[in-house]
């Protein structure tokens, strides 16, 4: 841990020191003691006093020490957590576009979060064209809404899956460009393994336009396996999936009366480093549901390069 001044009064008149030589020492500092190998712990001295009396040099402070903490925040943490000004009901949607201090209690650009406003059918169409920046009474904002009723009442649900939902938008919106074809996948594994760490194994067939590429691969899972198939046969067209991994994955039962029968939600988040976003898949067979979030992860991807 090291100790900086936040405060431009304290930075000038006690430290003795220019404001741009106190953000030199700042970076300087957290840069060497990062470069040694060592966790960096920035402690702000006096940053509110500082903020209240120079708010801009404040955070011009906590910029110059930024380390990637590589710390997933809980989404219920209140200012900060990605679920803070999140809203979902209708009525809460349609409110908060009219007036956001009607339930919100502060504008959260303030604090580098954001507004999200989660799609569903419960969120209505005020929701949706916000999102897509369509007229509420649009064709396509209708026939969106009527497709989210459909595939929710299916088992789908996009609240969770903001990727998946604005990959399914830009379908009814003629917008959607398929980078690639899944054209034919086998997962197996075997127990007792060779190896406790690989004891799955994947092989995919993909086609990118009209050239075929087929790839295997090993894992310690089915999922894990197709995923490192896919983007290994991937890779050689698209080499920014190197950087994108999977850090989370949930299954979900969607209804338990059918037993092992019954239908799954797949949840997976993906991150490439800098940005993290979700994608949902849903089937009575849970690989095919992950191949489904795969696979929308992965265009996802391709489309905001």
């Amino acid at each position: 841990m090291f100790f900086g001044k936040s405060s431009a009064l304290h930075a000038e008149k006690v430290l003795g020191v220019t404001l741009e030589e106190n953000l030199d020492m700042i970076a300087e500092t957290a840069a060497f003691i990062k470069s040694s190998g060592r966790r960096v712990i920035f402690d702000a001295e006096h940053f509110f006093d500082g903020w209240r009396a120079n708010a801009d040099y404040a955070l011009k402070t906590l910029a110059a020490a930024a380390e990637i903490a590589n710390i997933s925040l809980q989404e219920d943490t209140p200012y900060i957590g990605a679920h803070a000004f999140s809203h979902k009901a209708g009525m809460h949607a349609d409110a908060v576009l009219k007036s956001s201090a009607s339930f919100e209690h502060i504008n959260p650009n303030l604090i580098s979060n954001e507004r999200h406003l989660l799609m569903s059918e419960q969120g209505g169409r005020s929701a949706i064209a916000a999102r897509l920046s369509l007229a509420k009474d649009s064709p396509e904002t209708a026939k969106i809404a009527a497709e989210i009723k459909k595939l929710e009442a299916e088992g789908w649900q996009f609240e969770g899956a903001e990727a998946s939902f604005e990959i399914l938008s830009r379908k009814f919106l003629g917008m959607n460009k398929s980078h690639f074809e899944l054209v034919a996948y086998r997962v197996t594994s075997e127990h007792p393994a060779n190896s406790a760490l690989e004891c799955s194994y994947a092989w995919v067939k993909v086609l990118v336009d009209g050239c075929a590429e087929v790839a295997a691969a090993e894992g310690d899972g089915p999922v894990n396996a197709l995923d490192a198939a896919l983007r290994r046969a991937l890779c050689a067209f698209f080499p920014e999936l190197n950087s994108v991994r999977l850090s989370d994955y949930k299954v979900r039962v969607i209804d338990g009366k059918d037993a092992t029968a019954a239908k799954v939600r797949v949840l997976i988040e993906s991150t490439d480093g800098n940005a993290v976003w979700s994608t949902v898949g849903v089937s009575a067979d849970i690989i095919d549901a992950s191949r489904a979030a795969l696979v929308d992860s992965i265009e996802y991807k391709l489309s905001a390069v």
